[in-house]
């Protein structure tokens, strides 16, 4: 009898060790731990990472995990959701881009939650984070939900499920009842990235990584889950209408999947990385005193579809539809010559004259970059000046990508400019030299000492 998909997950999970890992691998892992951390305490002040962190504050565990940026110890599941809201909440952390895009970084508040409770070695931690990355790229591989009103942090249940399981060393059966209850309960809305939005974009996968944590906790009890998850009458590929076919095949070998994911340079949706880098381009070329026109924007269809077309991202209303507005963030790159922080704050994006401005910002489809996608990410931006002059910039491949990949010392700067004005030089220093030691840790109990915020 062919083995279900969630059984050739456990086994492949299972078998998975440290030494299996290339030298590359390994590295990019530390890459993306301290490119999260530097999310994750960048945005640690921000209200919905603050309201998580009350609410997991309220619950204590001896055996628990440590609420990033506190000494307090919450339940495994709920430190995960702590944790994975800062990580998220700046939509800032890495990016894969395949038939369903995905921020795989995400799965690491699950790995740093579980690693830590169960005393995980540096190396284990490693591994863990990238099997969770392969999990979770081989599912956007496979099928796209978000069509069909799904959201990506649905393939997250599964992916930190089986994270948490190897943590925990589970065994396979107990791995794959792990994927079936994080299966049975984890289909997340799409609603949450349509429209204007809510705090709930940019929390969405903390609850599904919360959920898959929780499920590997009560497989590790005994529970059990239904089976099979994905192939059966009422199980997954059913109910969102995909087909995952022969996904299961692909996990033999060495896992690499995390070496197609890209880092972001700007703090705004991925789609919008290359016309960000476009228009500060052509505000160089500008020159000093010359008034803009118009803008247009020439994109994707991913691009347009996601974060181009709704009347709301005209008109931006909250910090999380700003991020996911391909008008507003070229538009705020070109007029004001950086992406930051500081442009996603209320005075800045519901200034009248930046709506003004974007009442002449058009967004238009162009089929030959739609047809490059995922494999480029490419925006065109041409500005016209009032003196009659038309300016154009083609980028395929911004900052970060996989193609274009940051150094590591830009990691490590991208890392400070975010903690240094919490922590200071010194201590930001010792995070970084933490992590690129990791595989040399016994725990990662001094690494989540070395995070501890001011309130």
């Amino acid at each position: 009898m062919t083995k279900s998909l969630a059984h050739q997950l456990a086994e492949y999970a299972c078998a998975l060790r440290f030494a299996d890992l290339s030298r590359e691998t390994v590295h990019e892992v530390k890459r993306r731990v301290i490119d999260s951390i530097g999310c994750a305490l960048g945005a640690w002040h921000e209200e919905p990472c603050a309201i998580a962190r009350k609410v997991a504050s309220d619950f204590s565990a001896t055996n628990g995990s440590t609420i990033i940026g506190t000494s307090h110890k919450a339940p495994p599941d709920w430190a995960t959701f702590a944790t994975g809201c800062c990580i998220r909440y700046f939509d800032y952390n890495d990016t894969y881009l395949s038939k369903e895009p995905a921020h795989p970084s995400d799965n690491l508040s699950a790995v740093l939650a579980v690693g830590e409770s169960v005393g995980a070695s540096g190396r284990e931690i490693i591994t863990a984070a990238t099997l969770a990355y392969e999990v979770q790229c081989r599912l956007c591989d496979a099928a796209s939900i978000r069509a069909r009103g799904w959201d990506h942090p649905t393939y997250g249940a599964f992916s930190t499920a089986l994270a948490a399981a190897t943590l925990m060393k589970l065994d396979v059966d107990l791995a794959r009842h792990a994927i079936n209850i994080a299966g049975v309960n984890c289909a997340a809305f799409r609603q949450a990235r349509v429209g204007e939005l809510s705090h709930w974009k940019g929390v969405a996968f903390a609850n599904a990584a919360r959920h898959g944590v929780y499920s590997a906790l009560l497989a590790r009890a005994g529970m059990t889950g239904p089976a099979p998850i994905f192939e059966g009458q009422m199980g997954f590929e059913k109910q969102l209408g995909v087909s995952l076919g022969n996904v299961g095949d692909k996990f033999e070998g060495a896992p690499a999947m995390i070496l197609n994911t890209s880092i972001k340079y700007w703090p705004a949706e991925y789609h919008s990385q290359s016309a960000i880098e476009a228009a500060l381009f052509l505000r160089k070329q500008i020159g000093a005193g010359i008034e803009v026109k118009s803008m247009t924007i020439e994109s994707h269809d991913a691009a347009v579809d996601i974060i181009g077309s709704e009347p709301e991202k005209r008109k931006p209303e909250t910090r999380e539809t700003a991020d996911h507005s391909l008008p507003y963030i070229t538009a705020i790159a070109l007029l004001v010559g950086e992406v930051t922080e500081k442009q996603f704050q209320p005075g800045r994006f519901t200034d009248p004259k930046i709506w003004k401005f974007l009442e002449n910002v058009k967004v238009e489809r162009n089929a030959e970059l739609s047809a490059l996608y995922p494999g480029a990410v490419a925006n065109i931006v041409h500005v016209d000046l009032v003196d009659g002059r038309r300016l154009t910039k083609r980028v395929d491949y911004p900052l970060g990508h996989a193609k274009n990949r940051l150094k590591d010392e830009e990691v490590e700067g991208k890392f400070r400019s975010l903690v240094e004005p919490a922590l200071g030089g010194a201590r930001a220093h010792r995070i970084i030299e933490l992590v690129w030691k990791l595989e040399e840790a016994s725990n990662v109990d001094d690494l989540m000492r070395a995070v501890v915020m001011k309130e």
